[in-house]
This record gives C-alpha cells, sequence and structure tokens, in this order.
C-alpha cells in the first residue's frame, strides 16, 4: 500500500501539472489558432453504454434520459484528492463558474446545456467543462461527445446524424487525440457507426482504444472478438460491467470484479483486458504517453505564433497623434490585407 500511494503521489506530482497546463491551455482556445492539444475523447453509438463508463470513472451520476442526452461536448477533468474528505465539484461554461455537488451535478449539466443548446433537443458544439476532485478518481481529462443516432427523433433535427458527425470528426481527426471508442458486447463490432467513423481518421488502429460495456448481457463469443480484432483497434480492448440499478460505485466494482472471476466464458479473457480499474490505469499511461510527446511541438507552436504576433505589432505605425498620420497607415494595411488576400492570389494565378 505505500509503494502505491508512493507511486501516486509521484505521479500527481509529475503528471498533474502537465494536465493543468493543457487545460489551461484549452481554455485560451488555442485550438482556434490552429494549435492541437492532447485530448482523450470518448465517441460511442447511442445506447453503448458510454454513459456508464465515464461514471465508473468519475463516481458521479450523469445526465440520463431517452434520447441524446449528451448534446454539447462535456470536458470532464478528474483529479484524485486523497487529502480531502469531501468531493468537489463545479462547472466552467461561457463565463460561468458553477459550483455543484454530486446529488446536484446532472441537473447542472442539464442547466448549462440547455443555456447552451437550447431547450429542445438540438446539439451545440460549444462545451462545458465539469472538474470534479474527489478521493479514488483517475487523473484523468476526457472529452465526451454527442451519441451517435442516425434517425432523428421527434423535437430534433432531421439533420442531427450530419451535426453529430461534424462535432465528433473536429475532436477525433487531429493525431493528437486518443479515440476511446465504447462498443456493446451486444452488437457486431463491424457495423458500429463509431468504428466506421474512427478508421476513417485512423486507418490503423494506432490511436484507438476500445472499451466493451454490457460484457455481461452477451458473454457467449466475446473471447473471440476482442482477440480477432476484426477492427483494428491499435491500443487494445477493455470489457467491463456496468453498474446495475441502485448498487453503488463500490458494489459494481466488486461484482465485476467477481463476474470476470468466475463466469464460465469471461473467466476466459486475459485480466489485462477486464475492469474499470484497469481501464482507469490503461488511461492514465495513454494520456501521460500523448501528452509528452506533443507538448515539445506545441512549445514550438505557440512560440511561432508569439513570435508572428510580436512581428506584427512592431510592424505597426508607432505614435499616430493626428489623422494625417493614420490616413497612411491605414492605406498601408489595406493594401496589404488586399495583397495577401486568397481571392487576389487567385486572380494573380489566374491572369498568368
Amino acid at each position: 500500500m505505500a509503494s502505491n500511494n508512493a507511486l501516486a503521489s509521484s505521479y500527481n506530482n509529475n503528471i498533474r501539472p502537465l494536465l493543468d497546463a493543457v487545460d489551461r491551455l484549452r481554455h485560451l482556445k488555442l485550438t482556434q489558432e490552429g494549435i492541437q492539444l492532447p485530448t482523450i475523447v470518448v465517441v460511442g453509438d447511442q445506447s453503448s453504454g458510454k454513459s456508464s463508463v465515464l461514471e465508473s470513472l468519475a463516481g458521479i451520476s450523469l445526465p440520463r434520459g431517452q434520447g441524446i442526452c449528451t448534446r454539447v461536448p462535456l470536458i470532464m477533468r478528474l483529479q484524485g484528492d486523497s487529502d480531502s474528505t469531501e468531493p468537489s465539484l463545479h462547472l466552467e461554461y461561457g463565463d460561468k463558474t458553477v459550483p455543484t455537488s454530486e446529488d446536484e451535478i446532472a441537473a447542472a449539466i442539464n442547466t448549462a446545456t440547455v443555456e447552451i443548446a437550447g431547450a429542445g433537443k438540438g446539439i451545440s458544439g460549444k462545451p462545458i467543462t465539469l472538474v470534479v476532485k474527489k478521493k479514488s478518481v483517475p487523473d484523468l481529462t476526457l472529452v465526451d461527445l454527442p451519441g451517435i443516432t442516425r434517425v432523428p427523433v421527434q423535437g430534433q433535427p432531421s439533420d442531427i446524424y450530419e451535426q453529430i458527425s461534424k462535432i465528433i470528426m473536429e475532436y477525433i481527426a487531429p493525431k493528437e487525440s486518443i479515440i476511446l471508442n465504447v462498443l456493446s458486447a451486444t452488437v457486431d463490432f463491424p457495423t458500429c457507426e463509431s468504428i466506421r467513423m474512427s478508421r476513417e481518421v485512423d486507418q490503423l488502429g494506432e490511436r484507438t482504444l476500445a472499451v466493451v460495456t454490457k460484457s455481461d448481457k452477451a458473454p457467449e463469443g466475446l473471447l473471440e472478438k476482442v482477440t480477432a480484432d476484426d477492427v483494428h483497434i491499435g491500443l487494445g480492448y477493455l470489457c467491463v460491467r456496468n453498474r446495475v440499478g441502485d448498487e453503488t460505485y463500490e458494489e459494481a466494482r466488486d461484482e465485476e470484479e467477481r463476474l470476470f472471476k468466475s463466469h464460465s466464458l469471461l473467466s476466459q479473457i486475459d485480466k489485462s483486458m477486464t475492469g474499470i480499474p484497469v481501464l482507469a490505469e490503461r488511461l492514465t499511461q495513454i494520456q501521460a504517453s500523448i501528452i509528452a510527446k506533443c507538448l515539445p511541438d506545441i512549445v514550438k507552436k505557440i512560440d511561432e505564433k508569439l513570435n508572428q504576433s510580436v512581428s506584427e505589432l512592431n510592424s505597426m505605425p508607432q505614435n499616430l497623434s493626428t489623422v494625417a498620420d493614420a490616413l497612411p497607415a491605414l492605406q498601408r494595411c489595406l493594401t496589404s490585407t488586399v495583397q495577401n488576400s486568397p481571392r487576389t492570389a487567385q486572380l494573380q494565378m489566374s491572369s498568368s
């Protein structure tokens, strides 16, 4: 136990500052400047069990209901806090920071979603950030996206599939993104739309990890499905059992451990591929690896953007105290803008 605590302390001291730095860059909307950030993106077809996996990792209850429950990207920042006796939760969206609690978090997310995406069943690409500081949660940042649905229900836009696809592709296309693909054991993996989307941007599966939910509902043939890997999941499979009914998260984990240990079929799956605790450990390892890989390039790109901005600022005319000084400077700016515009370049190519 002492060695585990020392390992956790070392991880927190070394990795958490990097996670905090990445989150601050995300708040600064760095992606709008063309700089991508390392991100674990959670995708899955509707009713795949995506929310259950996230709830198990965070130990909290997320909004539930019919249709699409996640209507905006939800950035979940989990922070393990061994010193605090009470969990601390808050939401960040727009210019707001809203404290909440474990009992009220689902309602708070729903309220924030309505403010962003409206009271109907539409979706929006504007994110909500949920910060959870709590004992026994892994230090992770995950982005949960709307579940994929092809057929709009009453109240949803007719192009709901296209809208959801656009948001998902924006998050999973960058090479800095790790795709956490949530699949139900009850379906054929090759038919899952989330698999089709992830293969479109990650053909070899080199940055795709699959979580198979509802293992207890369809144990027959599951071992063959996760070992054959017909859909190229390069980072491997993790099989889990969802929390059932009024089980506490601790009870659910005990039942999960018992299931994969004693079930005649599921016990044959390697223990390195089963359980929420193994998933949490795997995700933290992947997250640390991708941050270490991407940060040097991110720093380089930030420096380049900063130098470019400083250069543009220095090129601006100084001490414009009169209209007579300002007019020539304005003319030069307008001329430069026109000369550098795509339309001007196109006309120049046409004429040549």
